[in-house]
């Protein structure tokens, strides 16, 4: 397997963009949507699959799209193609506030397991295909779900996720965390869940029922603002039906106005 070479440059700090630099005649795999703006000369084809086997027949194409409409993306990709004789650059942007993480496949084994929404864009011939969790207590109670994915290559690829991210190495160790931090992971990393110990802590403890446990020898990226966590958060805050906020017009309603400045 050989994929495209293509240069980058990390744009922003909080809401981040991906600027990829292509050579003529080189090209880079997005998720549908993803593109901010490109260059001229770039051209960009909507296709099934993600281009990295050449002779895959409609079957194939067909088999592959059914596995990504299984773990809840798009049918299709979007292919982008320098056809000029000139360098030229497209920038790709994250769905929500966080950051992107770039993933120089051929220095993490040629293969990196995934959230299944957190794939931004690749370099041409990455093989982007999905991970279902062996252990069936991981796929029902984790938060990223029975189904990941899975990128395989040797060039460049590109994941986002919320808030800041941490990676760390694990060399033998273990590692508990909230199942919807868990961005990635490479190398010989075994992934399961394990019920929180203790009534009090399971029920009052706001960690939830179960954490993530990471065991093994590889890399791990965690990030500190999983997008349902924000979006539980918008929604909790969120006017009530009529365009009142819950509590508005009674006693707590018009304290928490004062308290906001209102």
């Amino acid at each position: 397997m050989k994929c495209h070479e293509i240069d980058y440059e990390i744009i922003g700090q909080s809401m981040q963009m991906v600027e990829v630099e292509l050579d003529p005649r080189e090209a880079v795999i997005a998720e549908a949507g993803a593109m901010n703006y490109m260059d001229d000369d770039i051209s960009f084809e909507t296709k099934m699959g993600d281009g990295s086997e050449v002779d895959q027949g409609f079957m194939g194409k067909m088999f592959s799209a059914g596995k990504r409409l299984i773990a809840g993306e798009s049918l299709f990709m979007t292919h982008f193609t320098n056809n000029g004789l000139q360098k030229r650059k497209l920038t790709f942007a994250s769905p929500f506030p966080g950051s992107i993480i770039p993933m120089d496949l051929a220095k993490l084994g040629g293969e990196i397991i995934c959230q299944k929404d957190s794939f931004l864009c690749a370099a041409m011939g990455t093989k982007v295909d999905i991970a279902f969790n062996k252990k069936l207590g991981s796929g029902f109670f984790g938060g990223e779900g029975f189904i990941m994915e899975r990128l395989t290559g040797d060039g460049l690829a590109f994941v986002h996720a919320g808030g800041t991210v941490v990676e760390k190495e694990l060399n033998g160790e273990t590692l508990r965390l909230d199942t919807g931090c868990l961005v990635a992971i490479a190398g010989d990393i075994d992934y399961d869940i394990q019920m929180v110990k203790g009534f009090r802590s399971m029920f009052f403890g706001g960690e939830g029922l179960f954490l993530a446990t990471l065991s093994g020898h590889g890399k791990v990226w965690i990030q500190s603002l999983p997008f349902s966590r924000l979006a539980d958060r918008i929604l909790q805050h969120a006017p009530a039906a009529g365009g009142k906020r819950q509590g508005e017009g009674s006693v707590l309603g018009g304290l928490g106005d004062i308290i906001d400045g209102r």
